[in-house]
């Protein structure tokens, strides 16, 4: 009997991975909640019915916007996939108006209260919102999703069925509608308990024959062996291991948070990077790193590194858009470092010596055994498997002009998840832009208005590499008295 994932029609693993089910489990606690949600700024209010008619039409092509996930009543499988025979559309899309004037910063307050909300685990586990109303003449989407449904690459592949090229694009056939699937938690169960003899004799071959193997290995060469386990062993203890001391001012924890956000032009972000020898991803993290100097600065706190995680995406072209692939390194964010160049060069460095790290997915290794356990234990063990005070993601999205239901998309901001950790900073290019959003607890970050500006001036840092760009910011206005530079960034 084959141990293989069973795959459903459009090609997606009809069960949860151990990793899926830990973040679907987290769901109910805002704790360990890690949702995903992204707000696009439109540049006009789209058509009503057009706009319903794409997400109909997109929830017919990517079957896990209609499919729910079924949990066993005991243990016996794995919770599984399944089209949801009562799903409803007008319960995921929903329409809003924010109150005058229509500020960006009003529709990031409507984001965030979203983001603190759970999502209903009885249904598909996504919403999108379309908040009308907003100054200009503009309008946006708000998307939340599960992180146990996707990550953020995978979520843009799935999410590609929604966007035109052109304003006006011809109109599309309907899709068939996909075939439901009316499957209990008892019989879910049930079917497991079938399959549990089957399921325990493949597993023991497997172990078995593994077990031979290894020590077929070990006999014939017993020194290079046992040296790669401990090689594996301690590349292990690297990747999950402690890499700096936790920053002081970002140790308290709460149930609140608050999001800013700016805007760069693509073009200024990548001379920065090429200036100083680095990459997009390089240039972006030194960014987040002066700001978080100038945070710790403006506080009287100054420390040389925090631990930083970043996540590093394993999945291949081969991968489906559903579930995850990914991987968190830490680094020791070398926030103590006043010169950008060298920021970027640091963390370079860092980044290449973990991508080449043996156990790099350690974490997805031990999933398995972490699924197993109560959700009082994952709780309590939030934003500890990867040690850090600060995660920072890089998503790219579309490189040329969208469109949705009429209207275009301008700009995409990320609203990360808080899994523990004091702050969750996200990079979105899309359209010839790059939007920088940083989601904290507010416990951590205690000054919202100071740390806005320190942002701004951490990224003006950077962009100063590449020649004249700007950070523009997008939730606040720019305060040029917060910082008077004298070349080490103390006021």
């Amino acid at each position: 009997m084959s141990n293989a994932p069973e795959l459903d029609a459009a090609g997606l693993p009809e069960e949860l991975s151990p990793l899926d089910q830990i973040l679907h489990r987290g769901e109910a606690n805002p704790r360990t909640r890690s949702g995903i949600l992204t707000v696009e700024l439109l540049d006009t209010t789209p058509d009503w019915e057009l706009f319903r008619t794409r997400f109909e039409n997109a929830s017919r092509k990517v079957l896990r916007l209609r499919q729910k996930v079924v949990t066993p009543t005991l243990p016996t499988a794995a919770p599984r996939w399944v089209v949801d025979p009562d799903f409803n559309l007008d319960f995921h899309l929903r329409r809003v108006r924010v109150p005058e004037p229509g500020t960006f910063r009003q529709v990031m307050d409507l984001a965030e209260v979203a983001a603190q909300s759970p999502l209903d685990i009885s249904r598909p586990l996504w919403t999108a919102t379309l908040i009308e109303g907003v100054q200009n003449g503009q309008a946006a989407l708000m998307v939340h999703l599960s992180h146990a449904v996707t990550d953020g690459v995978g979520g843009v592949e799935m999410f590609a069925h929604l966007y035109d090229l052109e304003r006006d694009p011809p109109p599309q056939d309907t899709p068939p509608l996909p075939i439901p699937t009316d499957l209990s938690p008892n019989e879910l169960m049930r079917r497991g308990l079938n399959r549990l003899p089957g399921t325990v004799v493949g597993g023991m071959r497997d172990a078995v024959f593994g077990a031979a193997q290894a020590v077929g290995h070990v006999v014939r060469d017993p020194v290079s062996r046992l040296g790669s386990v401990i090689d594996y062993a301690m590349s292990g203890a690297r990747v999950i291991g402690p890499v700096a001391d936790p920053s002081p001012l970002l140790r308290r924890r709460s149930l609140s948070s608050r999001s800013d956000a700016i805007d760069i032009e693509f073009g200024d972000l990548h001379r920065a990077a090429k200036a100083a020898g680095g990459s997009i991803n390089d240039a972006y993290l030194a960014g987040v790193c002066g700001a978080l100097r100038l945070y710790h600065l403006a506080k009287g706190v100054p420390i040389d590194t925090l631990p930083m995680a970043v996540p590093v995406n394993l999945r291949s072209e081969a991968d489906p858009a559903g579930g995850n692939r990914f991987v968190g390194v830490n680094l020791a964010a070398p926030i103590g470092l006043t010169d950008p160049e060298a920021r970027i060069k640091n963390i370079r460095m860092q980044m290449t010596r973990k991508r080449d790290e043996r156990a790099l997915d350690m974490v997805g290794a031990v999933a398995p055994l972490i699924s197993l356990l109560p959700d009082t234990v994952l709780e309590s063990m939030a934003g500890s498997i990867v040690n850090s005070d600060v995660q920072a993601s890089n998503v790219p999205v579309y490189a040329g002009d969208t469109f949705i239901a009429g209207a275009q998309v301008l700009r995409q901001y990320g609203l990360g998840p808080l899994p523990g950790v004091a702050m969750m900073v996200v990079l979105v290019s899309r359209s010839g832009y790059c939007t920088i959003t940083a989601r904290y607890d507010r416990a951590s970050i205690a000054d919202p208005d100071l740390f806005a500006q320190c942002l701004l001036g951490g990224f003006d840092e950077v962009l100063s590499l590449g020649g004249a760009g700007q950070a523009v910011p997008a939730t606040f206005t720019e305060d040029t008295q917060v910082f008077s530079y004298n070349g080490s960034g103390q006021q």
